[in-house]
């Protein structure tokens, strides 16, 4: 007798882990989509801004260029994020769709088909894993590029304020 067959907790992990990982990843994506949204838009904000600005070469103009030049590359980061989310979601779909058909099939006798449809399936779902992965990543490398900009923006702010007489910023 085929373990697979006797084991029901093997065929059903092998449908109930994609689908999760798969809940994970749409979750990723969306939450992803509303970050370049709001990206998008403070693109168009600072573009807008240095369009009305006469003087390019003013230290208000020099950060906003920076910022501008850090959406950009934020965006592309997002948008490479995307990619892999929606990779890893159509790879889970397909890794359960082979696993619920190898389990279906198991119990027709056809074997060799049903090791192919698991061995799809978990390759499957490896690719999807590595997508998920490989988006994760970039969101963490995004994010620190957002950090970096808040920490020069906030930095940029308590100097000026320094440099009226304001609060010293804390330590």
């Amino acid at each position: 007798m085929d373990p697979e067959a006797a084991n029901p907790f093997a065929v059903l992990s092998l449908i109930v882990a994609p689908a999760i990982l798969t809940n994970a990843s749409s979750v990723l994506a969306m939450s992803t989509t509303n970050r370049l949204a709001r990206v998008s838009d403070r693109t168009r904000e600072l573009a807008r801004q240095l369009e009305e600005t006469t003087d390019l070469s003013s230290p208000d103009a020099g950060r906003r260029l920076r910022e501008l030049d850090a959406a950009e590359r934020r965006a592309v980061m997002l948008v490479a994020a995307m990619r892999s989310f929606y990779v890893a979601l159509g790879s889970f779909a397909a890794a359960a769709l082979f696993a619920l058909l190898g389990a279906v099939l198991v119990p027709t006798g056809i074997g060799g088909v049903v090791r192919v449809l698991h061995v799809v399936s978990v390759a499957a779902g490896l690719v999807a894993l590595g997508a998920l992965v490989h988006g994760s990543t970039v969101l963490i490398r995004e994010t620190r590029l957002v950090v970096q900009m808040l920490q020069e923006r906030a930095a940029n702010v308590q100097a000026r304020a320094a440099s009226r007489g304001g609060p010293a910023p804390r330590q």
